[in-house]
């Protein structure tokens, strides 16, 4: 052809190579698709028929896997729901108690007020 002739890299040839393979494998499943058949369409409808049940059983299967996987992730999600209102109703508890020792340690205090007749540090400067 030419004198002049462009130098491939590895992964140009590999490119290459996995289009030609591209080109075999869906050229071949093409092929018996475009073959007119002598008697009926029995032969064109068959081969119609086989391409979809496998195109559709492919997106079968993935459906089912992806229903499959959003039923894990809901039992994962209302585990965590579950956990969390537990974390919650605790955490509400401990407030209370807090908030009831808090109360006791306040009156208890007030208690020991100072006496109404007992000096103050500025009285005695």
């Amino acid at each position: 052809m030419g004198i002049f002739k462009r130098e491939t890299t590895g992964v140009e040839q590999v490119e290459a190579e996995v289009e030609e393979e591209i080109r075999e494998f869906v050229g071949g499943d093409v092929a018996g698709l475009r073959q007119r058949p002598e008697n009926d369409g029995t032969i064109v409808a068959d081969n119609l028929s086989s391409l979809l049940e496998s195109v559709s059983a492919s997106s079968i299967q993935k459906i089912d896997r992806l229903i499959s996987d959003l039923k894990i992730l809901r039992e994962s999600l209302n585990d965590e729901g579950r956990r969390m209102e537990r974390e919650i109703v605790e955490f509400a508890s401990l407030n209370q108690a807090t908030m009831q020792s808090t109360k006791v340690i306040g009156e208890s205090l007030s208690h020991w007020k100072r006496a109404p007749n007992a000096p103050s540090i500025d009285e005695g400067a």
